[in-house]
């Protein structure tokens, strides 16, 4: 019999978490797998821990906790669960019930009878306002034209995976990185499916708008030289132009001496100037961090302490 590992990060999700419980432990009767839930504490200060140390998961085979340090943010988190399986298929889901109900049981299908190493799952929709939903999508076109190709029109947001893949994982941990994303752009065997998710059922979301900033550069830095390509491109266009402008300039002055020089205009294009130097170092120097950090060799994740509740 198969044996799935699925790893839960959460965040002060003790809203939430009890009717998680329920759906997990409902969830694993009678199927053709026995279920390891790898709970990964991502530096909650609420009761959530307490909530599922007292809980009966009755139909678990198997169910641990994964206490980190400190908050390192959710993918961080989704690589400690991995780290710490020990099914030969593995994936994760959200605490707060947005994941389609059947998931689980629809990538093991078809990743078993497919002979894949990995499903992904596509958002078909979600109820999310719709301000989040298009920059979600805008998110999707961006990755899919600059960094990842077959990266999900939709966002790939839960996936489900062999050994083959977690044991890749394992032995390259990636700081500032996405996860979906090196799983995708490793090119294992893998299908898309497309699934319809919920609204939260409690709580409210722990993607601040900070930790979507971060994970949109991350996405960028780590999988694309788009950015950095950029900034050729417009230092070649802004000495073209500048070259352009000076003759110009010397040319007005040698044809018309008594108009005066203008210094608005001047100011003008030295802020511009100025500006683009500055955003072109920012991205520089994005990529010179992120060389620094792989270079230093610091833990992506650090676990203060493992609990096997069963």
């Amino acid at each position: 019999m198969d044996y799935i590992s699925i790893v839960v990060p959460f965040l002060n999700e003790e809203s939430c978490i009890l009717k998680f419980c329920d759906f997990i432990n409902e969830f694993s009767i009678n199927k053709p797998f026995s279920t390891e839930v790898i709970f990964v504490d991502d530096g909650s200060t609420d009761n959530t821990i307490n909530i599922i140390n007292d809980y009966e998961f009755a139909n678990c085979q198997n169910v641990k906790l994964v206490k980190l340090s400190k908050n390192y943010g959710s993918h961080a988190a989704i690589r400690a669960g991995i780290f710490h399986s020990s099914g030969n298929y593995v994936t994760f889901v959200d605490a707060d019930l947005q994941t389609p109900r059947d998931m689980v049981m629809i990538m093991y299908e078809n990743i078993v009878g497919g002979g894949l190493d990995a499903v992904y799952i596509e958002k078909k929709s979600i109820k999310i306002n719709k301000l989040r939903r298009v920059a979600s999508l805008l998110y999707s076109s961006l990755m899919r034209r600059y960094a990842v190709k077959n990266y999900g029109s939709g966002g790939i947001n839960n996936i489900m995976f062999n050994k083959k893949i977690r044991d890749y994982l394992n032995n390259n941990i990636e700081s500032n990185s996405s996860l979906v994303l090196q799983i995708i752009d490793a090119g294992f065997n893998s299908t898309t499916i497309k699934m319809d998710y919920a609204e939260r059922i409690a709580g409210a979301s722990k993607w601040s708008f900070g930790a979507k900033i971060k994970l949109f550069i991350d996405s960028f830095v780590s999988f694309s030289f788009v950015p950095i390509r950029m900034v050729s491109v417009i230092g070649v266009m802004m000495f073209v132009a500048g070259s352009l402008l000076g003759l110009g300039v010397i040319i007005n002055r040698i044809a018309y001496p008594d108009i005066p020089v203008g210094y608005a205009t001047l100011a003008a294009i030295l802020s511009m100037g100025f500006g683009i130097t500055n955003i072109s170092l920012g991205i520089i120097a994005e990529y010179l961090w992120r060389t620094l950090d792989a270079a230093r060799k610091r833990p992506v994740f650090i676990v203060s302490e493992i609990k096997e509740i069963k």
